[in-house]
């Protein structure tokens, strides 16, 4: 079993302008294991096929993280900021399902 570390990004829904509201991520870093490491290519009406992993990763949680799972929005792993398409609360642990590349809003910067 692998070991994982790497950032998590919350999503939080703030007003910018009066009746403007963005996304803001808040990253936090978290320790855990890869417990499933697959990876999928998907073949569609594009040009290109799309790289899709279903990995598992079990992070230890703290409180915010349990408090907030449904507020996560991706997972970097392996230099790559990774949507998490599902989340299991396993107290101590979150299962985080990880899905396609994640092309939304982050802190990270390349």
């Amino acid at each position: 079993m692998a070991k994982y570390c790497g950032k998590i990004g919350y999503a939080e829904t703030v007003e910018s302008a009066p009746g403007v509201w963005e996304e803001t991520i808040t990253e936090r870093k978290y320790y855990g294991d890869v417990t499933r490491n697959i990876r999928r290519l998907e073949s569609g009406e594009h040009l290109n096929d799309k790289l899709e992993v279903n990995n598992l990763i079990s992070i230890v949680a703290d409180a915010y993280a349990v408090q907030n799972f449904f507020a996560i929005r991706y997972a970097e792993w392996m230099g790559v900021n990774w949507k998490v398409t599902n989340v299991e609360v396993q107290p101590p642990r979150l299962i985080l399902t990880l899905g396609g590349v994640y092309h939304g809003a982050s802190n990270w910067s390349a």
